[in-house]
């Protein structure tokens, strides 16, 4: 679980480097030349099948550890102090990741598929490949719904990075002392920065 977490964890991170060259003030013709590159290179096709088994071995993991749970203490505590004993970030695991992944499902077609399979797409100027930034901005512009949805998800995407990215760390053995605290900022951070920066990508073609 924390494996997997760690590696989409760095996903993220690469996802939001390209991402952020909307912001680059070209007309989109850097990020369509990422977005043409990850769709056409080899080396990602092998990136995309480790991708997609990251994420289910990652879900696949949530379920067995619920599953196991459950059978570990099948009668519930007859008193309970939740809200003591664990965050509640940590309680809503579950929650916050099945929203995320019901946005990825959302975010897939609208993007990859659309990108990939429609055709009333333009061509990018002075090139022979799809418009990945006129697609982008089409839809949070076109469809405001989505555009709100993409922010919404994000909040779930912080909640959940805010228990996953410590909790991954002390789970393979990183508990000390001396840089558990350090940690623990350097995860807050990121389950604030990341999902901020991603959401502003909608945000900012709904506002300009």
């Amino acid at each position: 679980m924390s494996l997997t977490g760690l590696f989409l964890i760095s996903f993220l991170m690469v996802h939001l480097v390209g991402n952020l060259l909307v912001f680059k003030g070209d007309n989109g013709a850097m990020f369509n030349a990422y977005a043409h590159f990850m769709s056409t290179a080899g080396i990602i096709r092998i990136a995309e099948i480790i991708l997609v088994l990251g994420f289910v071995l990652h879900i696949y993991s949530a379920w067995k550890l619920t599953q196991y749970n459950k059978q570990t203490r099948p009668q519930d505590y007859i008193c309970n102090r939740a809200d003591v004993n664990s965050t509640w970030f940590s309680r809503n695991m579950g929650l916050t990741g099945s929203m995320v992944l019901i946005f990825l499902v959302t975010h897939l077609h609208n993007f990859w598929y659309r990108y990939k399979f429609q055709a009333e797409i333009p061509q990018a100027a002075g090139t022979d490949y799809n418009d990945m930034y006129w697609l982008v901005q089409t839809v949070f512009q076109q469809e405001w719904w989505f555009a709100i949805l993409y922010v919404v998800a994000m909040v779930f995407l912080g909640f959940h990075l805010a228990h996953a990215f410590e909790s991954a760390f002390q789970t393979l053995g990183i508990n000390h002392k001396k840089y558990t605290p350090l940690i623990q900022i350097l995860g807050v951070l990121f389950a604030i920065v990341v999902p901020l920066s991603f959401a502003a990508m909608p945000l900012y073609f709904l506002i300009f």
